[in-house]
């Protein structure tokens, strides 16, 4: 499947954190055309291993891991007239979900959408208040008795948009955090078919990453990797933003430097894109990447950790925008670096300290 088309396809189908079984079955099937085997843990990771070149039990093991759930709406009351109370699932800022259309994922799906007062019964102290959550409903259309037999407390809610193709390579939807980076993980699985690697390579789709990077927690622990790369999306440059706090887009992939990744990750990153001509730009981070990079990093004895991001705009609403040439070039970083480890690159990484 061509990437456009597969970030199109995941973009659009539900998976809020905690319930991404629907962009899981999607990712799992295009996982499996390029790795030797695929599976899901007890907490719903998609697994993928495409096994190197001295594949054993003491190969050398490099975990991708990009996160496919999506921050969304949760009924908490259905109310007198139908109407729906909503809180949410994962960080929503009230002000983006104004007039939008949303699916109700109860017995069905149902389309509704997020009322709002008109301007022209607004109280004049309304006028200048921001939007909180629990002034917020969803209007289904329906009567309460027919909105009872489909939707219960604790259904989950999503934003109904479509993915939008831009001008030149940029495009836009919902969920883009962070499934442009599922979509990397694939492309890079893609280029690795053409090049030759030593080392075990698990692809990790992980969830609810949203919440609290749970599933990048137990993956991580579970795959025990020698080495480990986040891919996710930093703030892309716009309007009203210093530029010192955005990376620009379709100037290349984001390569990120601090106390949460490992020197030697980041030093060889850097050199391979310089080394084969690859777009990039740094990042600084000097904290916990708020990724799920800080989760792999001190999982069981520690595992050396990079993390590779996609400049974005607009995160955290259903406009997300980037552009495909950055994912291109993200996965082909990716793939360079794994095929340019050597079973004996865990030595290195124990040497710089």
């Amino acid at each position: 499947m061509d990437i456009t088309e597969f970030l199109q396809k995941i973009s659009t189908t539900p998976g809020v954190s905690g319930y991404e079984d629907r962009v899981a079955e999607i990712v799992v099937e295009e996982f499996k055309k390029n790795s030797h085997q695929v599976r899901r843990d007890a907490l719903g990771n998609v697994i993928a291993l495409k096994k190197g070149l001295n594949s054993g039990p003491d190969s050398l093991k490099i975990m991708l891991a990009a996160h496919m759930d999506e921050i969304g709406l949760m009924v908490s009351k259905v109310e007198e007239g139908g109407f729906l109370r909503i809180s949410p699932v994962g960080g929503i800022d009230p002000r983006s979900l104004l007039n939008q259309e949303v699916l109700v994922h109860g017995k069905k799906d149902l389309p509704g959408v997020i009322g709002a007062k008109s301007p022209h019964i607004l109280e004049p102290d309304e006028m200048e208040k921001g939007v909180k959550m629990d002034k917020l409903y969803i209007d289904l259309g329906l009567s309460e008795a027919q909105v009872k037999e489909v939707v219960s407390v604790g259904d989950i809610i999503t934003i109904r948009r479509e993915f939008v193709r831009l001008g030149g390579q940029m495009a836009a939807g919902k969920a883009l955090d962070d499934r442009a980076g599922v979509a990397v993980v694939l492309q890079c699985l893609q280029e690795l078919q053409g090049l030759k690697h030593d080392a075990d390579v698990y692809a990790v789709a992980t969830v609810q990453e949203e919440v609290g990077v749970r599933g990048a927690i137990v993956s991580a622990y579970g795959v025990a990797p020698d080495m480990g790369i986040a891919i996710d999306v930093c703030h892309g440059d716009m309007p009203g933003v210093p530029e010192y706090r955005t990376s620009f887009l379709g100037k290349g992939t984001v390569i990120t430097t601090g106390p949460n990744i490992h020197p030697v990750i980041y030093k060889k990153l850097v050199e391979l894109a310089e080394e084969y001509r690859i777009p990039y730009q740094k990042d600084a981070a000097p904290g916990p990447t708020g990724t799920d990079a800080w989760a792999l990093q001190i999982s069981r004895e520690g595992i050396a950790t990079g993390l590779v991001s996609i400049p974005l705009r607009y995160m955290h609403t259903s406009v997300e925008l980037l552009s495909m040439e950055d994912i291109k070039h993200s996965a082909r970083l990716l793939a360079r670096f794994i095929a340019a480890q050597k079973q004996d690159g865990l030595k290195e990484l124990t040497e710089c300290f």
